[in-house]
């Protein structure tokens, strides 16, 4: 049974997706990954989400980046969208963080989709102690590494 939907607008999206893939695999969250576009195959899109039993969707698109917003058309369930850094970069942002009333996308970044891994394990860690105790244990990890990093650059500094 799969945790997380992870829904590329296009196979380019991969790369960004890929970091998001990993937080999941590091908190060992259930996924899967597939390719469906908003305006190519709209009716793969929503059979993709209506028959899905993920609890949260991951949305990665570019351009337009209607996907996310489709996608929550489909569902009640929790849509993260990430926007793909393109020319313009805004046009993909502005898209994701823009829905109407009602159908709510949670955004990241341009090309977070580490970040939207992330959201993604906080909303089932709701349900799943495991998965809060590991998510503590990580951000313990981070502060200790901020902690290293400060003496190893407080000791590079007095070299100077």
């Amino acid at each position: 049974m799969s945790k997380v939907l992870v829904i590329m607008g296009s196979k380019s999206d991969f790369d960004v997706a890929a970091k998001g893939i990993a937080v999941l695999k590091k908190f060992g969250v259930d996924y899967e990954v597939v390719v469906s576009s908003a305006h190519r195959t709209p009716e793969r899109t929503k059979q993709l989400v209506q028959n899905s039993d993920a609890g949260v969707f991951i949305a990665i698109a570019g351009l337009s980046a209607a996907l996310p917003g489709v996608v929550a058309s489909f569902t009640t369930k929790p849509v993260i969208g990430v926007p793909v850094k393109g020319d313009l970069n805004y046009d993909a942002l502005l898209s994701v963080v823009q829905m109407p009333p009602g159908i709510p996308v949670a955004a990241v970044g341009l090309n977070r989709a580490d970040n939207a891994a992330t959201l993604a394990v906080e909303i089932l860690s709701l349900s799943d102690p495991s998965l809060a105790a590991k998510l503590l244990e990580d951000r313990k990890a981070q502060a200790e590494k901020v902690e290293k990093d400060s003496e190893t650059v407080s000791a590079d500094a007095m070299k100077v």
